[in-house]
């Protein structure tokens, strides 16, 4: 599969998740360079990826990054996602120091609450019709 996907890094997301849909939202417009492709957990291209870096394909609640061979979850894809927008983001850069379980500790907290505080969609979230931005979306 590995060879039918775009050059670049991709981002995978919990498509019924507000939160992280919102997540999605707050990176198109800070990714001048269009560096960044999005697909959702829920979508083949997404179970296709986890499978293929051996994460689970089922009840998986990170927000992941795919950078070739590299993949990235939880608190340091964020982090990682952070860092490659650059700007004032890279100030996140310096917490991949603390510790993984104090990190993780903290974005697990928000992720068991995602869908009480933010809401959940029926259906996984459609790109926005800009033409140039539904192409960034896997499907």
């Amino acid at each position: 599969m590995g060879s039918d996907l775009p050059d670049g890094p991709i981002i995978l997301f919990d498509g019924v998740c507000n939160l992280c849909s919102g997540f999605v939202q707050f990176v198109l417009p800070r990714d001048t360079e269009g560096q960044f492709r999005f697909a959702s957990l829920q979508s083949d291209v997404g179970n296709e990826l986890l499978a293929e870096h051996g994460l689970p394909t089922d009840e998986l609640e990170s927000v992941v990054l795919i950078e070739g061979e590299d993949c990235y979850v939880k608190s340091a894809a964020v982090i990682r996602i952070a860092e490659r927008l650059g700007g004032v983001y890279r100030l996140l850069g310096p917490f991949r120091f603390l510790p993984r379980r104090l990190r993780d500790g903290v974005y697990d907290f928000v992720a068991d609450r995602r869908y009480r505080w933010f809401g959940k969609k029926d259906q996984c979230a459609m790109p926005p019709a800009d033409v140039d931005v539904s192409a960034r979306f896997l499907e």
